[in-house]
């Protein structure tokens, strides 16, 4: 056999480092209809005239969307007072961060970003065949002077979650300020907000205000979480003139489908609903963390739609047994860490389903003391 027959194509270098992405779980043997809390997905889903603009798009199925996205970058712009020229939405947030770092980032680059950066960074990063850089948390919080202290002449992006994931914690505005300032010129600060509306902290900072001062910074968002559209795929980023310029000339010409679009520019506008939600959102992140508390366990603050669990040792029982006690009660949480280590993230449910959480980790604390009792 000739070398030209056992030849085939391969992948360049930066693709093969790459691990798959896993997501969370969405079924438990043997239980119908399980409560699924293992996606930051909303509880709530869209608001109704959301809904009622999908439905609407069903006649406009055999047109191609606005290639422009003019209705929903408006509505955006309105909502969130800022400029609708400088705006553009995709396929997610996440198709956005890649779009920007293949415009930005080469081979031999670097990309830096903290420990618990949104995991699609990393992998956009790999696959133009660049350097990841990652910078260790302090007390579960992004550390800025571990960031700053990792930036070097081939650092061309830095992209940090605001809040974070899975901690879901958050660094605040002058943290945000003192990051910005000390890093290069040329290095691009990507603030992925995914999270953003459900943060009630006066002092957060989303970085909006930063795109148009500043040549560097972008910042993105998503409909997929408070907004309830995760399946429409739809998210948006805010970014300067020359970082726009070169995403539109690699954004494909309709990325973003016409029904996502339609539905967004509806649920955007709907701030009465979403307010209800963010409401609810932080009721039950306080009464939560209480309960758990009072149990014995550690529970990370978080300003997002998820929380972080721990077990400290004398709690009697680990994450992982946790979890097999959960499912078993038909709830599905989120793993999260190597088998030694492992923590929980649960989202934040419904009333009902949140009461469901509670009540299982009360029957599982339970069953841990008659053990040792």
């Amino acid at each position: 056999m000739n070398d030209q027959a056992v030849k085939k194509p391969l992948p360049h270098a930066g693709v093969l480092k790459i691990q798959p992405y896993t997501q969370g779980a969405s079924e438990v043997p043997g239980i119908q209809d399980p409560i699924k809390l293992s996606s930051n997905e909303s509880s709530f889903g869209p608001s109704p005239q959301a809904l009622e603009a999908y439905a609407a798009a069903a006649g406009m199925l055999h047109r191609y969307p606005d290639g422009a996205q003019t209705a929903l970058r408006n509505a955006i712009a309105e909502t969130y007072a800022l400029q609708a020229s400088n705006i553009v939405c995709g396929n997610g947030s996440d198709e956005l961060i890649q779009l920007v770092t293949r415009a930005f980032v080469s081979a031999g680059d670097e990309v830096l970003m903290s420990e618990n950066c949104f995991l699609m960074c990393r992998i956009h990063a790999l696959a133009q065949d660049a350097t990841v850089v990652v910078a260790p948390e302090q007390d579960d919080l992004v550390d800025v002077d571990a960031l700053l202290a990792r930036v070097t002449d081939k650092t061309r992006l830095l992209t940090l979650a605001n809040p974070n994931n899975p901690t879901g914690t958050y660094i605040d505005g002058d943290a945000i300020r003192r990051l910005h300032a000390a890093l290069p010129n040329h290095v691009i600060l990507l603030l992925d907000g995914a999270y953003a509306e459900y943060v009630t902290a006066d002092d957060y900072d989303a970085g909006a205000d930063y795109v148009l001062n500043s040549d560097n910074v972008v910042m993105t968002r998503t409909f997929s979480k408070i907004y309830g559209l995760s399946s429409l795929r739809i998210g948006w980023a805010y970014m300067p003139d020359a970082i726009l310029d070169a995403v539109q000339r690699i954004r494909t010409p309709f990325n973003a489908n016409g029904p996502a679009m339609d539905t967004a520019t509806a649920a955007v506008a709907d701030t009465v609903y979403i307010e209800k939600i963010r409401d609810n959102n932080a009721y039950w992140l306080q009464e939560i963390r209480q309960r758990l508390t009072a149990l014995g366990l550690y529970v990370i603050p978080s300003v997002t739609n998820f929380y972080l669990i721990r077990f400290p040792d004398k709690c009697g029982t680990t994450a992982l047994r946790a979890a097999k006690y959960l499912e078993g009660a038909g709830i599905i949480p989120r793993p999260v860490g190597g088998e030694d280590d492992a923590e929980l993230r649960i989202t934040v449910g419904s009333d009902d389903e949140n009461a469901a959480v509670l009540s299982a980790f009360e029957g599982l604390m339970k069953q841990q003391v008659s053990k040792t009792g």
